[in-house]
């Protein structure tokens, strides 16, 4: 019988994570097209973040971004008025030398990025890349590198191009394939021997829940939208598992994972009624990962795509595609469980925290912006995902959005934080112990950056403070917290020192 674990491997990858999209900054600079990010505005707690774009009669309109649904004939497009976060960020574009020698202060065995699409593809139609672009990503990689620290990449992290959106309706066409496998060529080729670990979408579960940011869709009058957003994910597993083989073919000592939105749906009640409701909800997130991890659609898609009155357009060659190209792990992010019940009357008392809804949950605590607090729940992800896939799993995103204050002295006393990711990291180990193969870890925005959720930078989770503010003020010089030296004891210690 093969012993237990102890702890954490020796190997394991500690590290941190961030997105373009929310980090970069330099939008419009070095010959980058526009994302369907750039057109995303700032929000609060307070409100709403919304899309901008121009409808059919040239009205400019804007449409919250959770749950966007948008009419025909949208353009969306950046227009005057309107505070975009993504425009400037952290600023990571300008400042990468000296954050990456932050993190390497820190210990940091792995980082977390993402490459913007349409930095290489501004518009992601042209045939060559954009060697700026390239250049840009060849020197951030390099002192990664340089400071031994492996980078982890994700190819399409919520940028995709808007010209894409524009002429084709975003992954709804199937055309989209093709161009982001030229992107995946030209990046595999370009850093081979350099980067190992790649994921191939960010949290592709959610095209489900923005599908204007998850997959620049938009959709014609009169169309089952429930329908595209299920076939745009159809033609994202495809485009996945080509990349799965295509980065295979051109370096075999490439990773290939997918990543997905996760977090437990807990039932209500012991009412078997909440029970069959908690799987099926949780059943709609595994969907995406059934298929990049297991090579199939589920058996249980059929009666889903029934009940919900469409069929999936799907091709004997691409069923053969998703059967032979497999990812070799499963990435997640994790945050929170959540809390369904059967009874629309009881759900009608349910909270948004986030794009997914939850009942409150009487166990656990939450944090200001509404999200459940549960690092238990985080190894019952685990074992549910390894129980499930069988592959080893990368957890990439976890961390508390919080309000940070900066002291007279300086000082940035974040020990909330700290103990938020210390009982995770509790909870991790059990699991590792449990079974589970754990790659490695890299809590989300381990410098400060735009949440995705609210667009704003109150919402802070870094180990590393960035001053800027959602007026527009502040110099982006860095701070470290009081959490900084407290990760870094973490990772000297491989986990034993909490």
């Amino acid at each position: 019988m093969t012993k237990m674990s102890k702890g954490f491997p020796k190997d394991f990858l500690w590290g941190g994570a961030t997105a373009a999209n929310q980090f970069e900054g330099g939008w419009n600079e070095g010959n980058k097209g526009i994302s369907s990010a750039d057109c995303c505005t700032r929000g609060s707690k307070d409100k709403i973040r919304v899309v901008t774009y121009m409808d059919k009669d040239n009205n400019l309109c804007e449409q919250r971004l959770f749950g966007m649904n948008v009419a025909n004939y949208t353009e969306f497009g950046v227009y005057d008025g309107y505070d975009y976060p993504s425009h400037v960020a952290s600023d990571f574009y300008h400042r990468y030398k000296e954050d990456i020698a932050l993190l390497a202060e820190m210990g940091f065995k792995t980082f977390r990025m993402s490459i913007n699409w349409t930095r290489i593809f501004p518009t992601g139609l042209e045939e060559k890349p954009n060697e700026e672009g390239l250049k840009f990503y060849d020197s951030l990689i390099d002192e990664l590198i340089a400071n031994d620290i492996e980078p982890v990449i994700t190819i399409n992290h919520f940028d995709t191009p808007l010209e894409l959106t524009k002429k084709y309706g975003g992954w709804k066409n199937r055309k989209l394939i093709d161009f982001y496998l030229n992107y995946c060529n030209v990046i595999f080729n370009r850093y081979k021997g350099k980067v190992k670990y790649w994921m191939t979408f960010n949290e592709i579960n959610m095209i489900l829940h923005i599908p204007s940011f998850g997959g620049g869709l938009i959709f014609e009058e009169g169309e089952n939208i429930n329908q595209i957003k299920y076939q745009g994910a159809h033609h994202q597993l495809v485009a996945s598992a080509l990349a799965t083989k295509l980065g295979h073919e051109i370096d075999p000592e490439n990773k290939i994972g997918c990543m997905l939105a996760a977090g437990q749906i807990y039932p209500y009640t012991c009412n078997p009624e909440d029970i069959l409701e908690a799987q099926a909800r949780n059943r709609d997130n595994y969907f995406f990962i059934d298929v990049q991890a297991r090579g199939k659609y589920p058996s249980y898609a059929n009666r889903m795509f029934e009940e919900m009155g469409f069929n999936i357009e799907i091709t004997e060659e691409e069923k053969k595609i998703l059967a032979e190209n497999t990812v070799d792990y499963v990435a997640f992010s994790y945050y929170s469980s959540r809390l369904r019940s059967a009874d629309p009357v009881v759900m009608s008392q349910k909270l948004t925290g986030n794009a997914f809804k939850s009942l409150p949950n009487p166990y656990l605590k939450q944090s200001e912006w509404g999200w459940t607090i549960d690092p238990v729940g985080l190894r019952i992800t685990m074992n549910e995902l390894y129980d499930r896939y069988q592959k080893p799993l990368f957890i990439v995103e976890n961390g508390l959005g919080a309000v940070d204050k900066v002291e007279e002295d300086g000082s940035i006393n974040d020990d909330y934080r700290i103990e938020y990711l210390r009982k995770h990291i509790e909870q991790m180990k059990e699991g590792i112990k449990d079974g589970v193969e754990l790659i490695g870890y890299t809590p989300w925005g381990c410098i400060d950056l735009v949440s995705a959720s609210t667009g704003e930078m109150a919402k802070r989770y870094g180990f590393i403070y960035v001053d800027k503010y959602d007026d527009g003020s502040g110099d982006l010089s860095r701070i470290k917290k009081k959490s900084f030296d407290w990760y870094k004891q973490v990772i000297e210690s491989n986990g034993e020192r909490l």
